[in-house]
């Protein structure tokens, strides 16, 4: 069942690469008591995640705060080591946007916005999506309908409904 407005977002726990190591994030702490906005891809590297998908958030990453934003993260079903080089190549950890991996799928899978990727054999993948969280409340959900959109889960698609 994929998650909808109103509904609190599921207990995971995410992966960041930080100066120290790699630190395990909890979804439910970070959202707590903040406004966060959290967009999931189908994978790093890709071409309209690349391309398209987190330029958007690049773009619009000051109009977001502006907005009383505390917290842009970008999830994908990778390792943490490939989202923190992905971060760095498309300058998204530059603008402040925390990439955080989802190894397993746990959060893309609570969330119901996993799907079979045939181009991985099988593997879950994530549908592309962008949220708003406050205090851990989804107030906006944006779902993709074919993972090669980017339209309404776009930084300025979602910019428009906050």
């Amino acid at each position: 069942m994929t998650i909808s407005e109103g509904q609190s977002l599921p207990e995971a726990t995410l992966m960041v690469k930080t100066a120290e190591g790699i630190a395990d994030v909890s979804v439910t702490e970070r959202s707590k008591g903040r406004s966060v906005v959290i967009f999931g891809l189908p994978g790093a590297y890709t071409g309209t995640c690349s391309n398209a998908h987190v330029p958007s958030f690049i773009r619009t990453f000051d109009k977001f705060k502006a907005k009383g934003v505390d917290e842009i993260i970008c999830v994908s079903v990778n390792d943490v080591f490939v989202m923190d080089a992905w971060g760095k190549q498309t300058g998204a950890t530059a603008a402040g946007i925390t990439m955080a991996a989802d190894p397993d799928a746990s959060f893309t899978k609570a969330l119901g916005l996993d799907f079979a990727a045939g181009f991985v054999r099988g593997a879950p993948r994530s549908k592309r999506y962008a949220l708003h969280a406050v205090d851990g409340v989804v107030k906006v959900l944006n779902v993709e309908e074919s993972p090669g959109a980017c339209d309404i889960s776009a930084g300025e698609g979602l910019l428009q409904q906050l």
